[in-house]
């Protein structure tokens, strides 16, 4: 295999491991935690191949005692690096919200994206977006896309082995359908992508609002450590942080739009003006703009994650080059 992964998974507690890919600056690599109790495992989230999928599998089988599988696992939400592993545990109860399943036919198919990546334009914003992020993952094509087979509503508590495991909806935030994995005896939060640690983070659904109150919802399970979607392990401070971000870009959107502003304007500002250049992907702001512009607008049809990608694509910057700017896609 090509992409660098761990070659072990970090302890948090003695009975949580977190599996922490390299995944700064580029898309994909999700972050994973394993849940052991008596005689039985759950799995938040599975990677985005079967190569990935079967890499953390075998690290698993490293930490689990002796006789003691992953029969549960829980998808924080419907997006493909965190779920298109799924069909790698055939035997598991796979475990989401309702509304989850509405998001599962808004991204491409895996072999969708492999065609993507193959057949785009090198030569365009987007082409040269999709081969440099999503390039390295060859084996789209042969993972089927395996949907939870038990949903929920509003809160379900599980017991796994005498570890208590609190499943809370949140969306729509992210997507329409997030929830976060809360471990009160370990004092551990996964938060999916509701949360991104040191990225700047792109969104589906949102608008914000909802986004900042998902991640309110984090800091109220009071946790000391919080494993976000992608990115290192976070502090309830630096969760905080990732709140006021959200708050700022929300009064910079909203600015913009109630001054009649187009889109690209307030997006390449957005962007030039980057408060928090340590973090990578500073383009997505370009989408995040798209998105909360689509809910001031009282847009109701879902939008376009392609097209998403293809407008943040045109904000990024070619090797000693300027800014590629693109017209804004069809959103709405």
């Amino acid at each position: 295999m090509s992409i660098p992964l761990p070659r072990g998974l970090r302890e948090l507690t003695p009975r949580v491991h977190v599996w922490l890919p390299d995944g700064h600056a580029t898309w994909g690599m999700a972050n994973c935690v394993l849940v052991t109790g008596q005689d039985t495992a759950l799995l938040v989230d599975t990677p985005y191949t079967a190569d990935m999928t079967r890499h953390l599998q075998e690290l698993a089988e490293q930490v689990l005692p002796a006789g003691t599988a992953i029969d549960t696992v829980v998808n924080t939400h419907g997006n493909g690096d965190h779920s298109y592993g799924n069909a790698l545990f055939p035997a598991a109860q796979i475990i989401g919200t309702e509304a989850n399943a509405h998001h599962l036919c808004a991204e491409p198919a895996p072999a969708e994206l492999a065609h993507l990546v193959a057949s785009s334009d090198p030569d365009s914003p987007l082409g040269a977006y999709v081969r440099r992020h999503f390039g390295r993952y060859g084996d789209f094509g042969g993972v089927p896309v395996t949907p939870p087979n038990r949903t929920f509503s509003g809160e379900l508590t599980l017991d796994v082995g005498g570890v208590t495991v609190r499943l809370l909806e949140v969306g729509p935030a992210h997507t329409v359908g997030d929830l976060i994995v809360h471990l009160p005896d370990e004092g551990i939060v996964c938060t999916g992508d509701v949360v991104f640690s040191d990225d700047h983070p792109v969104h589906w659904a949102g608008p914000i609002e909802q986004i900042h109150r998902a991640t309110l919802r984090v800091l109220e399970c009071d946790p000391r450590l919080v494993v976000a979607g992608h990115g290192p392990v976070m502090t309830p401070a630096d969760v905080r942080v990732y709140a006021d971000y959200l708050l700022e870009l929300r009064g910079a959107i909203h600015a913009g739009h109630a001054a009649g502003r187009p889109l690209t304007e307030v997006s390449a500002e957005l962007i030039d003006g980057d408060s928090r250049p340590h973090w990578g992907l500073t383009e997505r702001m370009a989408i995040l703009a798209a998105i909360e512009y689509r809910a001031l607008d009282g847009a109701s049809t879902p939008p376009d994650l392609l097209h998403l990608v293809d407008f943040a694509a045109g904000f990024t910057v070619p090797a000693g080059g300027a800014p590629e700017v693109v017209s804004v896609p069809d959103v709405s």
